[in-house]
């Protein structure tokens, strides 16, 4: 299991993996009780955790952000119960940990569900987050490798005779009648 395998789903509480998709749903396991189920795709839309955003003063950040600031400040600021934590006290905690969010478009619901999902995350130990770096070829070596080499080698010459096609049945019984 892994954080890009993590889905929310409308219309249901807390998060899930994904364990099998298509297209009439998918089949969840949920990490707070470990249940396995189907979700139909019909009455429910999945979203992948790492695709989700968070408005901040600047621009939109990733909700993975969030939660590095999260886990980098727990020893400082411990994650308040977000059940039972009133809004002033959830928005002090967030003031503190991430200053960055922008208080009139993230509301209290938000609040809550990023500390409840913070807490299925690292009860889970999906919060060791993969940063992906842009990959950057090598040209500093004019050389094509050897697997270049071969791929090269089997591309035929634009003299070469083409190879024929085989007829399909279909076309053999239209020249037959």
């Amino acid at each position: 299991m892994a954080y890009k395998d993590i889905v929310s789903i409308s219309g249901l509480p807390g998060l899930y993996e994904m364990l099998s998709s298509k297209a009439e749903g998918g089949i969840v396991r949920s990490l707070e009780d470990r249940s396995t189920r189907f979700v139909s795709a019909r009455q429910h839309r999945f979203t992948p955790i790492e695709t989700i955003e968070v408005f901040t003063t600047a621009e939109n950040v990733p909700l993975q952000e969030v939660f590095k600031a999260m886990q980098a400040r727990e020893g400082q600021h411990p994650v308040p119960d977000g059940a039972k934590a009133d809004e002033k006290s959830l928005r002090s905690y967030f003031d503190q940990v991430f200053p960055q969010l922008d208080d009139s478009r993230v509301y209290l619901s938000d609040l809550k569900k990023m500390v409840r999902w913070y807490k299925l995350l690292k009860a889970n130990d999906l919060l060791e987050f993969q940063d992906k770096e842009p990959v950057v070829a090598d040209t500093s070596n004019p050389e094509p490798s050897p697997e270049a080499a071969s791929a090269e080698e089997n591309i035929p010459e634009a003299n070469s005779e083409p190879t024929p096609q085989r007829k399909s049945a279909r076309s053999r019984k239209k020249k037959e009648s």
